[in-house]
């Protein structure tokens, strides 16, 4: 894999559809450096037995450029409109928006 590039091992929808079976730390990265075997984390989150055979599709592996980006350190961020608001904030509606835009 060619350097500034690399490999995401992402689940397949139907086996976690159908069976349960997910990646947990999904999407996995692989470094354009990596040159060991590639292995993937399976998990059972369904309720029956579950048997991988060889050659059976477990995975997809996704390549794509890696932005080379340079950091900068400020003082403090710029306030928006979501702040600190952590895991599951953008999926709640402000109860104040009637969602024709006056509202957060």
């Amino acid at each position: 894999m060619p350097l500034g590039y690399e490999a995401q091992v992402r689940p397949r929808s139907g086996l976690a559809l159908e069976h349960g079976i997910v990646l947990p730390n999904a999407p996995g990265t692989i470094d354009s450096d990596y040159r060991g075997e590639i292995k993937v984390i399976l998990m059972n989150a369904g309720t029956e037995t579950f048997t991988v055979r060889r050659g059976d599709r477990i995975a997809q592996l996704v390549i794509g450029p890696v932005a080379n980006v340079a950091w900068e350190e400020v003082p403090a961020l710029d306030p928006t409109p979501r702040g600190a608001g952590g895991f599951g904030h953008t999926g709640h509606r402000d109860p104040s928006d009637d969602g024709a835009g006056g509202g957060r």
